[in-house]
């Protein structure tokens, strides 16, 4: 196996990481709206992920650098042909962090009230953009014989990348309500658990018709079998919940959260952004990879780097495990 191929394999992994981390993440965001009763349950749900948000967006960091380094040509057209989408997703997790420090910065109803609804929307819109884009990413957009993005904003929003964008909005929000279950006690966390139910069985149907177009369009055996457990995991998932086992629940989603990036990045592969113009300017993992002594480094680095952060992430939850309610919430000052 070339090194092209290996970094091929760690963007996705990085990718399955960020998705995992932060898809419940956006879920619970989404989710201080549509679970949430009063101001009291938000700050519950907002305090779930509080710990932990700013860790969880580490991973889009990396897996963007990874790229960047990585695959240049790849990066280049993915960030001038999604411009407008990718900074729709920037200016979000720029105000939604914003949101988490300012919301109680003052005691005023009209200010938390603004500053939560910025980060319900703010938690939404990426949920649905990445699905977006990594829907355009393995359909194909048109690229030019130039490695350059040929087409206009339009052709990102046809009907099967709005699909994915409903999929890993779902989808992360189903894995926010098994958060949600898993991490709250008192009244939120069978409400959660129920929700959890509902959209699970809502996800798991729009997920088996996205990966069988998937299939359809570009699928092979390898992807076929990451589609099968996608599905599979979700209505476990569903099932283990219902039954009460949250923490099973919330493992099995998140393995469908893998499995769902895994089933995208074996029908992507070899290609990084096939051109739907002509198969022959497609960018691939070879042709759009950096030279192999910079791989090489890279291989290095993130072999030294990588099990610091992950032990270091690992240590985070460990710190933040225990359940909390609404009365552990204090009264505003």
């Amino acid at each position: 196996m070339e090194l092209h191929d290996i970094w091929f394999a760690v963007i996705a992994v990085l990718w399955t990481g960020y998705f995992f981390l932060e898809g419940f993440d956006f879920g619970v965001g989404v989710l201080t709206r549509l679970l949430a009763r009063d101001r009291g349950e938000r700050r519950v749900l907002i305090n779930t992920i509080g710990p932990v948000w700013d860790g969880n967006e580490v991973w889009l960091l990396t897996a963007a650098g990874g790229t960047f380094a990585a695959f240049p040509d790849w990066y280049a057209t993915l960030f001038s042909g999604f411009y407008l989408p990718l900074l729709a997703v920037l200016v979000c997790l720029i105000v939604r962090g914003v949101a988490f420090e300012y919301r109680a910065k003052r005691t005023e109803d009209a200010w938390q009230d603004r500053w939560e609804k910025a980060l319900f929307v703010t938690s939404l819109l990426p949920a649905f953009l990445w699905g977006v884009v990594f829907a355009n990413i393995v359909r194909g957009v048109p690229v030019d014989g130039r490695k350059n993005y040929a087409g206009g904003l339009g052709d990102l929003f046809g009907p099967y990348a709005l699909l994915g964008g409903l999929v890993t909005l779902t989808l992360f929000t189903f894995h926010g309500a098994l958060f949600t279950a898993l991490k709250t006690t008192g009244d939120i966390r069978p409400r959660a658990r129920r929700l959890a139910v509902a959209l699970g069985l809502a996800c798991a149907a729009l997920t088996a018709l996205f990966l069988a177009w998937t299939q359809a369009h570009s699928g092979d055996v390898w992807s076929l079998g990451a589609s099968v457990i996608a599905v599979a995991a979700l209505l476990g998932a569903v099932a283990v919940d219902a039954a009460g086992r949250e923490g099973w629940a919330f493992a099995l989603s998140g393995a469908a959260v893998a499995a769902t990036v895994a089933a995208l990045f074996l029908a992507l592969f070899p290609d990084v952004m096939p051109s739907s113009l002509d198969p022959r300017w497609s960018l691939t993992a070879e042709n759009a990879a950096s030279s192999p002594y910079t791989l090489r480094i890279m291989t290095w680095c993130a072999a030294l780097a990588t099990p610091v952060v992950m032990l270091y992430q690992g240590w985070t939850y460990w710190v933040f495990r225990k359940r909390i309610g609404t009365r552990h919430i204090a009264e505003n000052h």
